[in-house]
């Protein structure tokens, strides 16, 4: 494996973590909510981390002007969008278009994360097994159960859990509709992404492609915060294929990082009002150095164990978290907030309930301040 984190000397411009944080919020469309549709946005993000149903619909009433759920619930509804195992081995909320070029582009990730499964696969042809799950789930969409017990009974002494795991690397399974939809609920049913979008898959995109979409979204940023996001390694070779058209700069630990010559760098100063994030927001996620979002002091607790839990940002930064009980919207900030700070945040509060929960009366609480 190539190593990635390399520093430069000083000759590079400097970007300091507020630089970088509200850098990185703008092209988040989270320093202002953007007029952009649903699909738009969904694209331009290169997907939402989805690993449970509201998180993408969270993230995008942070994210945009005039948004409402059943917006993205209609596009899922059309096929327009899906939910598929892509980035980081993780589902995502992809456009359809997405969705067919991304997984072939992770498949080499995928195919690897079976070497962890290799002794539960003994004596199992994949190329089989992908085959028989392949007519399995086009014949009709399966649960992850029912896929696990068909494909047991031609691989008896395999390990199930193995077989369900090396379908869904193998394969490029989406869960069908109802599930994701807003205010819907049903079972993961899946499906391959082309049987569901009535069209193959295209050949997976260069890499140099995703680069350069990853910086418009995330940047700047350096090779080892891509390979972060994508969970995918050797990526060096195709940002110093780009770099003659990119521009460099350092940040505070002198680690090198990449940019788009014409992409938004706002000024440190400029204001970033508070927005409610759902767990699992890629935000958070999609750099190997998280500090441009998350002050050092606040590491891991967004966390606990394997539960994410749902955050504020406040002037940018990870501040809190927050939750909906039954009649109230409870928010728990790390440090105590000013009076003006605590104003913005129940507006922001007010107005997520508006769009996520129209109709709906929730009072605002703050909880006992996290130490």
């Amino acid at each position: 494996m190539t190593n990635t984190k390399r520093s430069v000397t000083g000759t590079a411009p400097l970007l300091g973590t507020r630089a970088l944080n509200r850098a990185t919020l703008d092209r988040q469309l989270l320093l202002r909510r953007a007029r952009l549709s649903v699909a738009a946005a969904v694209e331009h993000l290169v997907g939402l981390q989805a690993q449970n149903v509201k998180p993408p619909y969270y993230a995008l009433a942070a994210r945009l002007d005039g948004f409402t759920p059943e917006a993205l619930s209609r596009l899922m509804a059309d096929r327009e969008a899906v939910r598929i195992v892509t980035m980081r081995s993780t589902i995502h909320t992809h456009t359809a278009d997405d969705c067919l070029t991304l997984r072939p582009l992770v498949q080499p990730a995928r195919d690897r994360e079976l070497v962890t499964f290799r002794k539960g696969l003994a004596g199992v042809d994949l190329e089989r097994l992908a085959a028989i799950a392949r007519d399995l789930v086009e014949t009709e969409p399966r649960t992850m159960t029912q896929l696990r017990e068909a494909l047991l009974r031609e691989w008896p002494d395999a390990d199930p859990q193995a077989l369900a795991v090396a379908a869904r690397c193998r394969l490029p399974l989406v869960q069908v509709t109802p599930r994701g939809l807003w205010g819907r609920s049903g079972q993961v049913r899946l499906t391959t992404a082309e049987h569901w979008l009535g069209r193959p898959a295209r050949p997976a995109p260069a890499p140099d492609a995703v680069v350069l979409r990853y910086l418009a979204a995330f940047g700047p940023a350096s090779v080892r915060d891509m390979q972060a996001w994508a969970g995918m390694t050797r990526l060096r070779d195709a940002f110093e294929r780009l770099r003659p058209q990119l521009v460099t700069f350092r940040d505070e630990a002198g680690v090198e990082l990449f940019d788009l010559p014409d992409a938004p760098r706002p000024d440190p100063e400029t204001p970033a009002p508070p927005r409610f994030l759902p767990e699992f927001d890629n935000l958070l996620l999609s750099h190997a150095d998280r500090t441009r979002v998350v002050p050092p002091e606040h590491r891991g607790r967004s966390w606990q164990g394997n539960l994410a839990h749902r955050t504020l940002l406040v002037d940018g930064f990870l501040a809190g978290l927050w939750r909906l009980e039954e009649d109230a919207l409870v928010i728990e900030p790390f440090d105590r907030l000013a009076r003006a700070r605590r104003d913005e945040v129940t507006a922001e509060g007010e107005r997520m309930l508006r769009v996520m929960h129209p109709g709906s009366s929730y009072d605002i609480r703050f909880g006992v301040v996290r130490g």
